[in-house]
């Protein structure tokens, strides 16, 4: 999901002061979200399967509805302190338009990725399951990555436009509409997020993935996000004037 409203090309939106939450709090952000989402995308799966045992779609349905409904509220709430962005892929194109430091991507990335295996770390516990339950779904094949990296394009599509369109208050509900949509036409079902892929292989349950199938996803989401950033800026070539909400985490340093 994953995913944030805080992409930016590092131009200021306006003249006014930019308030920027210190980094231990833009990090523990990110780490708590990330957190809470992959505790819903896991909590949900195992609940689905116990619910509905004999129904595949039904339990993708529960799955998705409830992925949707946790980024509304995680990007709601935590995007005015880091952004929201709990995806790498999201941080790391942020920080290609400017919107974040250089400097500070990797520990970005470092706290997405703590906070997804904390994640599902705790769904497997609130589920009465063993903290560690290693996956051995596979998920592997040309048409899983194809899928990845179109799930990771659309959704890094729609945040850049909706930010360089000055549409930033539509992030929240819109990225939520289009993961849920995206679990359902994509025969990957949409992690488009490199730290939910990561967090998932420690779930051997209905959203889990092997270990070993992780870097073919991780390559196709990045190959997704970069073909993303080429596309917007042919479709946006220049950000709107319109003032946005929290576009930008950081000013870009000069």
């Amino acid at each position: 999901m994953t995913e944030a409203d805080a992409v930016g090309d590092g131009a200021p939106a306006s003249s006014d002061p930019v308030d920027v939450a210190p980094l231990r709090s833009r990090l523990f952000a990110e780490l708590l979200g990330t957190a809470l989402l992959v505790a819903a995308v896991v909590g949900s799966g195992i609940m689905a399967q116990r619910l509905s045992p004999d129904d595949t779609g039904l339990q993708l349905l529960e799955n998705a509805i409830a992925t949707g409904g946790i980024l509304v509220v995680l990007i709601a709430a935590l995007g005015p302190v880091s952004g929201a962005h709990f995806n790498p892929v999201v941080t790391l194109v942020d920080t290609w338009f400017g919107g974040l430091r250089r400097r500070e991507a990797a520990p970005y990335v470092v706290a997405q990725v703590i906070g997804a295996c904390a994640g599902a770390m705790l769904a497997n516990l609130m589920f009465g399951l063993p903290a560690v339950n290693v996956s051995t779904h596979d998920r592997t094949g040309a048409d899983l990555w194809l899928s990845e990296g179109v799930a990771t394009f659309g959704l890094l599509l729609l945040i850049l436009g909706l930010v360089r369109g000055g549409r930033s208050e539509w992030i929240a509900p819109a990225v939520a509409a289009y993961i849920v949509g995206a679990y359902w036409f994509t025969a990957s079902t949409s992690f488009a997020n490199p730290a939910v892929t990561v967090g998932r292989t420690l779930s051997d349950t209905f959203a889990g993935i092997a270990p070993a199938s992780v870097p073919g996803f991780v390559v196709a989401q990045c190959v997704g996000g970069a073909v993303a950033v080429g596309a917007t800026l042919l479709l946006w070539p220049h950000r709107s004037a319109r003032r946005a909400v929290a576009i930008d985490v950081v000013p870009e340093e000069r």
